[in-house]
């Protein structure tokens, strides 16, 4: 597992990676938050707010888990650890002047999403102004969302015609990225060092293409041959993916390199870049 120091209200917050999802240390959380004076009084604290969730029927203190973390004297220790998602709700039952504002920010961000909901384009808007932020050019974010238009459209005829499961998408993923590029998306984002990173956030031009073409064919061959069932959309997502692999290999050939890049997008903006 891998441990980091996260900063939250001033506070020094550990969190590790669990199971692929990042987890934080609760008490760590409750001492920023109520101004508990040390990691023992935080964790007292902790015990009580926690057994008053479980009383009134909650299920977030079951969604913790126990982690070894170091503790103040250089140990390794358990701890209670909560994911994102649970470590919002524990905040909000937090009693404290400090987690306030972080309320008044969740309902803010919940309030966003009910609207989102209601017109799909403020949430394309939004995810422009966040690539734009983040340094990315407007040729790339023009891309990036176009592709991300081409995925839901295929996970849209992935659910009508059998996928069910996560796992299920993830196969089909898998078929098409293998087909396209030679790798699966988590040997993908290996090559490029990524670790939760979004692999299409750091992919360039002529990867985003390839990967709209394969998802974009094998949408098209869904279609026309009215697939069904998990193993024929498998069968076709190869198919596509091959569509896009073979015109990777025949751009290699001219380019005298592969497509397939080691680069990303973690040490400093797509658009200062040299292509």
């Amino acid at each position: 597992m891998e441990k980091h120091i996260a900063v939250f209200k001033g506070k020094k917050v550990r969190r590790t990676i669990y199971k692929g999802e990042w987890f934080f240390s609760v008490a760590d959380v409750v001492q920023a938050l109520t101004g508990q004076p040390d990691d023992l009084a935080a964790r007292k604290y902790w015990n009580k707010l926690s057994q008053r969730l479980r009383d009134e029927g909650s299920q977030v203190v079951t969604n913790c888990h126990r982690l070894k973390m170091p503790a103040p004297d250089g140990k390794m220790r358990q701890t209670d650890c909560a994911d994102t998602e649970s470590l919002f709700r524990i905040i909000q039952s937090i009693p404290s002047p400090k987690a306030e504002p972080f309320k008044r920010w969740l309902a803010k961000v919940g309030y966003q999403r009910v609207q989102e909901i209601e017109n799909p384009e403020l949430a394309t808007k939004r995810t422009r102004t966040l690539y734009k932020l983040k340094g990315y050019s407007e040729d790339w974010i023009e891309k990036r969302m176009r592709g991300i238009a081409i995925r839901e459209e295929l996970t849209d005829e992935w659910q009508k015609r059998g996928a069910r499961e996560e796992k299920d998408y993830e196969i089909l993923t898998a078929e098409i990225s293998k087909a396209t590029f030679g790798v699966t998306p988590s040997q993908y984002k290996r090559l490029k060092g990524l670790k939760r990173e979004n692999l299409r956030d750091h992919m360039d031009d002529f990867e985003l293409i390839f990967t709209m073409l394969g998802e974009r064919s094998t949408t098209e061959i869904h279609r026309n041959e009215g697939s069904a069932g998990l193993a024929k959309l498998r069968r076709d997502a190869d198919a596509g993916g091959r569509i896009a692999g073979n015109a990777r290999k025949e751009l290699e050939k001219k380019l005298g390199r592969p497509v397939v890049s080691k680069k990303n997008y973690l040490n400093q903006p797509e658009n200062k870049k040299i292509k």
